[in-house]
């Protein structure tokens, strides 16, 4: 019986455990507080709290049944949270057969609106994508050590029900800011899900894929498709000079890269169900409208 542990089971994990579950799965994970533990108890899941702070007891005695494992925690400047304080436990799970790690496409850096794919050399520009470089390269070597498969997931912008373009239009939150020759890939929560699934039932032959949509696209753009679809106005345009971003949110202009995904069809066999975000979209927006 397949029982997954996530570390982290959020907004993306608890997609792929809610199909889990749905095809006779345990499932267990997760959470930073104990409000998010209780969400996870809700869904039916076994939860546990873990801050990535100071090891939770718990982890060993799950560890002890967990057949899979995935890992959606960010890692801190002290390198990954789940290998610093679990790396004992997880090479004392007698039935651990595979680990999936949740990285970014962040790790190539920015090519100035060129293409890259899983080939690519790894030219990570921020911190943040710097230490999921190391993360990486910590959970091969974690595989390496124990002789069990590890999958490096690179996901681009998620977006999905509650977290979408749709979604802060509708709060009042969107902006449309223009970079000229700007792209990013995204990719919807459901997709990402079924990319998972894929991998632990076995298909594929690669270690790493590239979690994206088809379609690189200005960010503007994306704004402005689903403020039509909402039939409203679309927020004026703001140059990027002149916009008010957070640190973090400005982080991500200075990557400027469109994301290959045929390894997804090609190798793991996954035809994404919103292959672009206008079909992303509009599937969000259905229900609201």
């Amino acid at each position: 019986m397949t029982h997954l542990f996530c570390f982290g089971l959020g907004y993306s994990a608890l997609r792929l455990a809610r199909i889990g579950a749905a095809q006779g799965w345990t499932i267990s994970g997760t959470a930073r507080t104990t409000v998010g533990a209780e969400r996870i108890a809700a869904e039916g899941f076994y939860p546990f709290l873990f801050d990535g702070r100071v090891p939770e007891p718990g982890v060993a005695d799950a560890m002890a049944y967990a057949t899979h494992v995935l890992v959606s925690v960010p890692p801190k400047e002290e390198g990954d949270p789940v290998l610093r304080h679990h790396t004992a436990d997880l090479h004392a799970a007698s039935s651990l057969a595979w680990v999936g790690y949740l990285s970014t496409v962040g790790v190539y850096g920015d090519r100035q609106g060129g293409w890259v794919d899983e080939t690519s050399e790894t030219q990570p520009i921020s911190q943040r994508s710097r230490r999921r470089l190391a993360a990486e390269d910590a959970w091969n070597a974690f595989g390496a050590r124990t002789n069990r498969p590890v999958h490096i997931f690179r996901l681009a912008g998620i977006y999905g029900p509650g977290r979408s373009a749709i979604d802060r239009l509708q709060d009042g939150t969107a902006q449309r800011i223009v970079k000229p020759g700007q792209v990013f890939n995204r990719i919807h929560v459901d997709d990402i899900a079924a990319i998972i699934n894929a991998a632990i039932a076995g298909h594929g032959t690669k270690q790493v894929y590239n979690v994206t949509d088809d379609e690189p696209a200005p960010p503007q753009d994306v704004i402005a498709f689903a403020a039509d679809l909402l039939h409203m106005l679309p927020p004026p345009e703001i140059p990027f000079k002149e916009a008010e971003l957070s640190l973090l949110a400005a982080s991500f202009y200075a990557d400027n890269k469109r994301v290959s995904n045929a390894r997804l069809r090609e190798d793991l066999g996954v035809q994404l169900k919103f292959p672009n975000y206008r079909d992303g979209l509009r599937a969000i927006a259905a229900p609201k409208l």
